[in-house]
């Protein structure tokens, strides 16, 4: 199945492996089932998987409310075949009581919307308030974890979520800097960081802030929490023949993710890996959208303890 970028995305936000995506879970014993877009973001896969068949129905979940406004005018027309819940994905099961799914997508991270308005404070590359909270309903922000956390956990937040090897030098410099002022901007954060992780201009790669703000991010939305709430309440409720497809962005997530398959393709817990390796965008990908480059796509199957048991015979009488 192929889908039109060019027609079927919209500006709010670029879904990343859409027609991969969309194929994996839309196979031939799943298509006119119930799915769940778990990051509904601009609507990109709730859009792909609605057009994949025409009894599909979806319900996109989204803890960001301008998301949820976004995706509901795009997927209007499908009428009762879409929902839109606005709820973060670690409270799916409270959305399913009695229904089986044919498939589930997380598309994990930022969307582009986000990072590209000032006034949610996701980006260095745009000033703003530092926000990051990504369902503003929440009351902690970035700006609160910089100016109220101690030296000490700054710095364990840095490295355990950000994996910056300068968290401890950046953690001084924050405390230093709040003696005068609270920290409230991005562009304070990113000069500070930038005055503590040099780069010589000559060198590529990534912001020398990335690692921070990823890591105050992440902080602020419990994401790593949400994804293992998260992917446990999609397990639970999938059907037997049903995917759960999880595009991921950094290494921590795919980690995660990995290991949790590993887990439910074990012997006793019925599930299949139908993605051995992460699946990466291509190069025409890539090329059309620079945040795609990073992600990672894998998908598990659920077949059941009996199917587990078929598929384990037919493996040790092949070999």
């Amino acid at each position: 199945m192929f889908f039109d970028t060019a027609q079927t995305m919209k500006s709010y936000h670029e879904s990343v492996m859409l027609s991969e995506t969309v194929d994996w879970l839309t196979h031939e014993r799943q298509r006119g089932g119930v799915f769940v877009d778990a990051t509904l973001g601009g609507g990109g896969h709730a859009e792909g998987l609605l057009l994949a068949h025409s009894e599909a129905r979806v319900i996109g979940i989204d803890q960001d409310d301008e998301a949820i406004r976004h995706a509901s005018e795009r997927l209007a027309r499908f009428g009762e075949r879409f929902r839109a819940v606005h709820a973060n994905f670690r409270e799916l099961a409270d959305y399913l009581k009695g229904v089986e799914l044919a498939g589930v997508v997380m598309d994990l991270g930022v969307s582009s919307h986000q990072l590209d308005h000032p006034d949610r404070g996701f980006s260095f590359m745009r000033d703003g308030l530092l926000d990051m909270r990504m369902d503003r309903r929440g009351e902690l922000t970035a700006a609160d974890v910089l100016n109220c956390c101690s030296e000490k956990e700054i710095a364990r937040i840095l490295w355990d979520l950000g994996e910056e090897r300068a968290s401890r030098r950046i953690a001084r410099r924050v405390v230093e800097f709040r003696k005068n002022r609270p920290i409230r901007r991005t562009a304070e954060l990113a000069d500070l960081v930038m005055g503590v992780v040099y780069r010589p201009p000559h060198r590529r790669g990534s912001h020398p802030a990335t690692n921070t703000f990823r890591a105050l991010r992440m902080m602020v939305n419990d994401e790593m929490g949400a994804l293992k709430d998260g992917l446990l309440a999609a397990w639970s409720h999938l059907a037997r023949g049903g995917r759960l497809a999880v595009i991921s962005f950094h290494s921590m997530e795919d980690r995660l993710v990995k290991q949790q398959f590993r887990h439910w393709a074990g012997e006793d817990e019925g599930g299949r890996l139908l993605t051995r390796k992460p699946l990466e965008p291509d190069e025409e990908e890539t090329l059309c959208n620079a945040r795609a480059r990073s992600a990672k796509l894998r998908v598990i199957e659920k077949c059941g303890s009996e199917k587990k048991q078929e598929i384990l015979e037919e493996k040790e009488n092949g070999a």
